[in-house]
């Protein structure tokens, strides 16, 4: 039998992640052969995560980034089946490792090398885990990105703005302003920018949910047409006032909906202000 030393299982284990008796007895079957040892604990861990393949991958991290030069934005979710392994730390350099290397590449999914990390990773832990999605946001000469991520790395956010004039981005209150709108989305989620955004196709399905509310409503039993229209025109506009960010509470001060607080900050800052786009990622949630 080879004489296997605590430092070589020390090292596969270190490489492998597996215990350390799985570690000597892999390296005692191979007879000290470290490549042989690490394919087989592999090809154990291979098996492990095989067993293991329909168990939903629920938790996990929102990851984001921002080129230097301010070009680009990537946001990456990276899921595992418990939130003890989506807080261990090899869970998160191996995201912070995707969304660097996605944002070097340009990349706007998932490619093999990424889902080959993933994997490696999974072997290892002998947990689920799936590259869900990535998404690159690119920005224009005159736009500026500003990223937001909420707690633990649950939600993470993405906004796009533009300006006449795009020194204004250089001024820290305006750049704390921007940081606060990527704050609100991550606060409140808004289902779209503003009412020209929304699918008309998904609004008239939430306009046939509410007929079919104040059908129901015996207090409108018997009330004349036109007041039912009026009824229901008032019910899609609180509605869509709701879901549009641009006419939601400002998340810093309620009484100002964001479009007041932007035109507020473009008057202060002498130039025109917008939020051109945003991205919203919430782990498990598409």
């Amino acid at each position: 039998m080879a004489d296997i030393s605590a430092a070589e299982v020390k090292k596969l284990r270190e490489k492998t992640g597996a215990g350390m008796m799985e570690c000597k007895n892999a390296l005692v079957a191979t007879e000290g052969d470290f490549a042989k040892a690490e394919k087989m604990l592999k090809e154990k861990g291979l098996a492990a995560l095989e067993q293991r393949a329909g168990r939903a991958t629920n938790q996990g991290k929102i990851f984001v980034k921002i080129k230097e030069d301010g070009s680009s934005a990537v946001l990456v979710e990276l899921n595992a089946e418990t939130d003890f392994v989506a807080r261990n730390p090899d869970f998160i350099v191996l995201g912070e490792t995707i969304a660097n290397r996605a944002l070097e590449q340009g990349l706007n999914a998932p490619n093999d090398e990424l889902n080959g990390m993933v994997q490696d990773l999974a072997t290892k832990i002998r947990e689920n885990m799936g590259l869900k999605r990535l998404l690159q946001v690119k920005a224009a000469p005159a736009e500026y990105l500003v990223r937001y991520i909420h707690g633990d790395g649950n939600i993470g956010v993405v906004v796009k703005c533009g300006s006449d004039k795009p020194e204004i981005f250089k001024d820290e209150e305006v750049k704390a302003f921007i940081f606060s709108l990527a704050l609100h989305i991550a606060a409140f989620n808004p289902k779209a920018l503003d009412r020209s955004k929304i699918d008309q196709g998904w609004l008239k399905e939430q306009e046939g949910i509410f007929k079919v509310q104040m059908e129901k409503d015996e207090k409108l039993k018997g009330k004349p047409e036109n007041v039912l229209v009026g009824i229901l025109k008032g019910k899609v506009n609180k509605f869509l006032s709701e879901i549009c960010m641009m006419e939601q509470g400002y998340v810093k001060d309620e009484k100002l909906t964001v479009a007041k607080a932007i035109e507020e900050c473009a008057q202060k800052s002498g130039a025109k202000l917008a939020i051109n786009d945003y991205v919203y990622f919430k782990v498990g949630v598409e």
